[in-house]
């Protein structure tokens, strides 16, 4: 294998180091391609409800082909598939993280009503918000392709995944980074509090938890919160000025999102982790799968 040049600030430690934890992808991978299956096979989970995991796995499962391209080139320690390919990958990484935070804001919607308000979900309505988040999470993520550049996507700094250039810095970033983090972090953040407030004053009410109502927030905060902090940073100061190592490693913690996806909303979830279970076994478990 020819001998490449490392970016300034990395060492072959750090390039083992990443290309490893992007192996994590794989875990991620695995659990929600067992998620898809599952509802795609079992007849019994294929309900509006868990129609919206189902959406979240496979934005999921999109994520994790994007962070396995990045361990391929983390491999080969320069990145393979040209200009085009950059723009391509960052632009689907892009949809999957848009969609799946939509996706966490559609269930958290949802468990609102089916334990606060009971009011039941019907199909038209879980594939018409469906289909409107796919088309949001497109638009969005083409807007800084070449062809309209408001925004930019490039390198991060290890040169082996492409991403949102935050190293911009001017008024077209600014305006871009600031509107997706209104609407694709500050508001999913307003509803998954509400709704799990609500929903938690419901199980004490009735003496009765089913599920551990902070954890959803709490792991949307956790994997993506530093890395947005990191971006709107760069709207008003000099983001190079702050360690290439820390501004590799904030994405490749964004992106470990999938797993805690996959066991929080299909392995943890009582109406889902059934169909789950009778995928992988044959054998119908004890959870109801509505």
């Amino acid at each position: 294998m020819a001998s490449y040049k490392l970016p300034e600030g990395f060492s072959d430690f750090d390039m083992f180091a990443l290309r490893c934890w992007w192996a994590v992808s794989l875990l991620g991978f695995f659990l929600n391609f067992i998620s898809v299956m599952a509802f795609l096979r079992i007849q019994e989970m294929q309900t509006p409800n868990n129609f919206f995991i189902f959406n979240l796995a496979v934005a999921d499962l999109s994520l994790n082909i994007n962070g396995l391209v990045a361990a391929y080139a983390s491999y080969l320690r320069y990145w393979p598939f040209g200009s085009e390919g950059c723009q391509m990958h960052a632009f689907q990484g892009m949809v999957s993280i848009l969609a799946g935070i939509s996706f966490l804001t559609a269930i958290a919607w949802d468990r609102y009503h089916q334990y606060c308000t009971k009011q039941k979900m019907f199909w038209s309505t879980s594939v018409t918000i469906s289909t409107i988040i796919w088309i949001l999470a497109v638009f969005w993520a083409a807007l800084p392709l070449p062809a309209i550049g408001w925004g930019v996507f490039d390198f991060e700094p290890m040169k082996t995944c492409c991403t949102l250039d935050y190293t911009q810095g001017d008024w077209s970033y600014i305006t871009y980074m600031l509107s997706i983090t209104v609407l694709y972090l500050a508001f999913p953040v307003m509803v998954l509090q509400s709704s799990y407030n609500a929903i938690y004053a419901y199980f004490k009410k009735t003496h009765h938890f089913k599920f551990n109502t902070g954890l959803p927030l709490k792991a949307l905060l956790f994997c993506w919160g530093p890395y947005v902090l990191m971006c709107t940073y760069a709207c008003f100061e000099n983001v190079n000025l702050v360690s290439p190592k820390l501004r590799m490693i904030l994405p490749v913690l964004a992106k470990t999102s999938p797993i805690f996806h996959a066991v929080l909303f299909a392995f943890g979830n009582e109406f889902y982790r059934g169909g789950v279970w009778q995928f992988l076994t044959g054998q119908k478990s004890g959870d109801k799968m509505k």
